[in-house]
């Protein structure tokens, strides 16, 4: 089986889109990561959901963990103060490699160790003409799981 037989479409958005939309569109479509494309539609960055959690959580709650289990629910406000007036790019976690992304040929393996390497929870799948490069769509982990020990 090759990529393309696995790849489904997957909603993707734009480094310059608004950052809350963003968030909104993880929440509302439950993804496990984020796919963010350029302006040229290529794959930009594939973001866990967690690690755009992390970019949630105010940063003195990540430094004091103790801090975290007496503050209560009436700090919410603060997890949209930021992201508000940011783009995508502005309210990613900084970018450390290139987002995993493999041919339309790659196999089940392939995939599969990409995906283990990068710790990502999704791979996107394009197609290259010269200079240009088409988004196919995604594989998600659960989907390659399925067809590397079966489902049910």
């Amino acid at each position: 089986m090759r990529a393309s037989d696995l790849a489904e479409t997957y909603p993707y958005i734009s480094v310059d889109a608004d950052a809350v939309e963003a968030a909104r569109l993880l929440a509302r479509h439950q993804l496990p990561a984020l796919l963010v494309v350029d302006s040229d539609q290529r794959p930009y960055a594939i973001v866990p959901g967690s690690q755009l959690i992390k970019q949630l959580v105010p940063d003195y709650l990540m430094e004091e963990p103790l801090l975290v289990s007496v503050i209560d629910d009436r700090h919410l406000g603060e997890v949209m103060e930021k992201v508000n007036g940011l783009t995508v790019a502005e309210w990613l976690p900084p970018r450390t490699y290139a987002p995993p992304v493999v041919g339309p040929d790659a196999g089940l393996l392939q995939v599969a160790a990409l995906m283990a390497r990068t710790r990502s929870p999704l791979v996107a799948v394009i197609e290259r003409y010269g200079d240009e490069v088409r988004l196919l769509g995604a594989i998600t982990a659960a989907c390659l799981m399925t067809h590397l020990v079966g489902g049910s």
